[in-house]
């Protein structure tokens, strides 16, 4: 395997980085070799998710102490890039884990904590099940907790409910009596509960993003844990999930162009060389779509740091502090995501300049590239980014809170 410093991207987010991302490239390079296949025939990467839930890549975040790596928040995304680089899909189908995952950290419950983070370095994963279609407002949600006698359920459809496919668990956000938002944690094979493989985006295509229904689905009460439990920065960590599996899609686009050119022996009469590989303008194409990968990696990286910090800020109890840094990662989530898109999403697109019609020809998946980066950037509407910045710049004024969507 090649050290990242030796291959261009620069260094890791930590001394330990590379022991620690030496163990799962060899599983990295095996994900890749079957990434095309799987986008041309839609085969859903069922066996490859439990590669990962087995080489212990889901309890990364798991301190030590309960078995898990206990990595850091820069840590994490850097190989989450990595991922990205073999194949976006499966980055994207643990995004709604790995939230959960950071709210046992934050968590204050120790029983809870112990409970989940033996079930989470045993290889079992949780999705996430929390929007709605159709007419919902966008302060209260359809599906609904109540009492069946003594038994607690829940009741309602969700869509975008990714990875739950692949997952053991998957967490319910429901309305309760009060009308309040909870978070309600069922198993998949519960009695009640169906996912349905309907997902039919252009982009992200394996998924599993489609349909989940919860009908009379008894519920374990010590499984309701309430809106405001959860962890105060988790719009900034959801967001930099998109954005390391955007620089990661860079790193893969480049380096099959590179490839492409490197092999090809046709050159076209009007160009600059005999080969391909040794045209200029050709290999200008090629380093600007590296030079985008490694840009577009490098920002988020940084991004993490100010992401770190608010867990730490959280660990150190200071409310004042906390919200601070909450404030301030947001920023930098929203400082970075327009430009990161806008990297990746230029380069999937000119990469096709440096090769001929023929990269265009389905067996290659080269569309693939577009395709997912142009559905990543569209679940968090970068439009807003920007302005938001904007009046933080001028009138000093703090990010919002997590959004919403629904009928206003």
């Amino acid at each position: 395997m090649v050290h990242q410093v030796n291959a261009a991207w620069g260094a890791g987010p930590s001394p330990r980085y590379e022991q620690l991302a030496e163990r799962f490239r060899p599983l990295f390079a095996n994900l890749r070799e079957g990434a095309i296949s799987r986008e041309l025939e839609r085969r859903l990467p069922v066996e490859e998710l439990q590669l990962l839930k087995a080489s212990g890549f889901t309890a990364l975040r798991v301190p030590s102490e309960y078995g898990g790596a206990g990595v850091t928040l820069p840590e994490l995304t850097n190989l989450l890039i990595e991922l990205g680089e073999a194949d976006s899909n499966l980055v994207q189908a643990l995004r709604g884990h790995l939230g959960f995952t950071e709210n046992l950290l934050n968590s204050r419950d120790e029983e809870r904590r112990k409970v989940w983070f033996e079930r989470l370095v045993r290889g079992e994963t949780v999705g996430p099940a929390t929007g709605e279609v159709g007419d919902t407002a966008q302060s209260h949600l359809n599906s609904r907790l109540y009492l069946d006698g003594e038994q607690w359920r829940i009741e309602g459809n969700k869509f975008y409910t990714t990875g739950c496919l692949y997952s053991d668990w998957i967490d319910v956000a429901v309305s309760d009596h009060d009308d309040k938002r909870v978070f309600v944690t069922v198993r998949r094979d519960a009695e009640g509960v169906e996912v349905v493989d309907d997902w039919n985006g252009f982009g992200q295509r394996l998924t599993a993003s489609g349909t989940t229904h919860v009908r009379s689905v008894a519920v374990d009460p010590r499984n309701i844990v309430s809106v405001d439990e959860k962890f105060q920065y988790s719009p900034a960590l959801y967001q930099i999930v998109h954005l390391a599996n955007l620089a990661g899609i860079g790193r893969a686009l480049s380096g099959e162009v590179a490839a492409a050119v490197a092999s090809r022996t046709r050159s076209f009469s009007n160009g600059n060389a005999t080969r391909v590989a040794q045209d200029p303008q050709v290999l200008q194409v090629v380093g600007s779509l590296r030079a985008a990968a490694y840009s577009a990696g490098a920002i988020v990286l940084k991004t993490a740091e100010a992401l770190e910090r608010a867990y730490q800020a959280r660990l150190g109890g200071d409310a004042h502090a906390l919200k601070k840094a909450v404030d301030i990662a947001e920023l930098e989530i929203a400082q970075s995501q327009t430009i990161v898109s806008d990297l990746i999403l230029d380069a999937s697109s000119r990469m096709f300049d440096a090769l001929s019609a023929s990269a265009t020809l389905r067996p290659l998946g080269l569309d693939r590239f577009w395709r997912n980066a142009r559905t990543l950037t569209s679940h968090n509407p970068r439009i807003y980014k920007d302005r938001i910045v904007g009046d933080y710049a001028v009138n000093g004024t703090a990010p919002p809170a997590q959004w919403k969507i629904g009928v206003a």
